[in-house]
């Protein structure tokens, strides 16, 4: 196993706002895959997300990092969920989804993240 492949071999396949808040707090290598729709990125976002939405992250599967944790999102984690496990069953073990979505963020983490 490679050290990168042992850091994503035990990700749950879904994480709290809050989780996601402390990675990003404590610098913990991770990037955020936002699979909304362009018009609901620009209503709320979190910087530095890739966005890619869910209709077209199967033609861009291999833009997605597999070597750190990809944390998916959407508005409250239905779409998000279902982007995950399509990943997973691509062999991309490193796929996370963010529980409650961009909603949970802004209630749980970041008011100032408008919520729709």
């Amino acid at each position: 196993m490679t050290p990168d492949s042992e850091a994503t071999a035990a990700l749950p396949p879904e994480i709290a706002a809050e989780t996601l808040a402390a990675w990003r707090a404590d610098g913990k290598a991770h990037a955020v895959l936002d699979v909304r729709e362009p018009w609901e990125v620009d209503v709320a976002a979190l910087a530095g997300a890739i966005t890619v939405p869910m209709g077209e992250v199967p033609a861009r599967l291999e833009e997605f990092p597999r070597d750190v944790p990809l944390v998916i999102l959407c508005h409250h984690g239905a779409r998000s969920f279902r982007v995950m496990s399509w990943l997973r069953g691509r062999g991309m073990a490193n796929a996370v989804n963010l529980a409650g979505g961009i909603d949970a963020w802004s209630r749980e983490v970041d008011p100032s993240v408008p919520t729709y």
